[in-house]
């Protein structure tokens, strides 16, 4: 119980650190694209999916990630599905701050998916930052609601590759 509550606290006064130390103000404004932006690369998260990932950056301040991700052995198969909106807060020239709504849909089983709560949904705050050139990597904390009703704090992330 102790470290649930650290990690909620955590989770809480996190984004707002790192908020409070980014200037909004002259090239950090989040502009507007001329195009869209393409990523493709790879993705994990408890409220977005596990797998392969899409991202499109619009020529505005949002961007869409599609996750499709499976795996199978000879008994069961995984599969798991999912897409996030982001919506640009701060932009730089090497990193984005963004927050937005996620969607998964994950499925564990042979017959029957065996997990009690499949469908989730997720809202919350995330950062993108460059690695080298066109390879960015991506986390983010989100409020993760599942089907069965539970809600807590995870982690996501992400990274992918540009095509500018």
């Amino acid at each position: 119980m102790k470290r649930l509550t650290i990690g909620f606290l955590l989770f809480i006064f996190l984004p707002a650190m790192l908020l409070s130390q980014v200037s909004v103000t002259g090239d950090n404004r989040a502009e507007n694209f001329d195009k869209s932006v393409y990523g493709l690369g790879f993705a994990g998260g408890p409220a977005s999916g596990v797998g392969v990932s899409f991202r499109d950056h619009f020529p505005s301040r949002l961007s869409v990630q599609l996750v499709f991700g499976i795996l199978k052995d000879n008994v069961n198969t995984f599969v798991s599905t999912g897409a996030e909106l982001q919506y640009d807060l701060v932009r730089g020239s090497t990193t984005r701050f963004y927050f937005g709504p996620a969607f998964g849909y994950f499925y564990n089983g042979s017959d029957v998916n065996s997990f009690k709560a499949p469908t989730r949904y997720g809202i919350g705050l995330g950062g993108e930052f460059n690695v080298r050139d066109a390879l960015h990597f991506s986390v983010e904390g989100m409020f993760v609601f599942f089907s069965d009703g539970t809600i807590i704090p995870l982690p996501q992330a992400s990274i992918h590759y540009y095509f500018y």
